[in-house]
């Protein structure tokens, strides 16, 4: 997919964007050099290949690495809550802002 200078005209119309003829141009090389990359990536074969769920799953095992989620730090919610305006079962209470 190529654009051309009525490709770029049209989206920065659409964007809002006040180019000038260079940037114009720019822009034009930079989103055409971006789509040749997309379709040299297209043309790769990845039949047979197994989506990886992560990126690095490729060189170690990620779920060895990944630690579970726990709290590690008591709950303070009273210490934190004791400088609060209004508190109601252990929530702060809060003007209403919105009707």
């Amino acid at each position: 997919m190529a654009l051309t200078s009525e490709d770029i005209g049209r989206i920065a119309n659409l964007a809002r964007l006040d180019l000038s003829h260079e940037e114009s141009e720019r822009m034009l090389t930079q989103l055409n050099g971006f789509f040749g990359i997309v379709e040299a990536m297209r043309a790769v074969d990845t039949s047979g290949v197994t989506p990886l769920a992560h990126p690095v799953a490729a060189i170690e095992a990620v779920t060895l690495r990944l630690r579970d989620d726990v709290a590690s730090e008591p709950n303070q919610r009273e210490a934190n809550q004791q400088s609060a305006p209004a508190v109601e079962r252990g929530l702060f209470l809060v003007p209403k802002v919105i009707e």
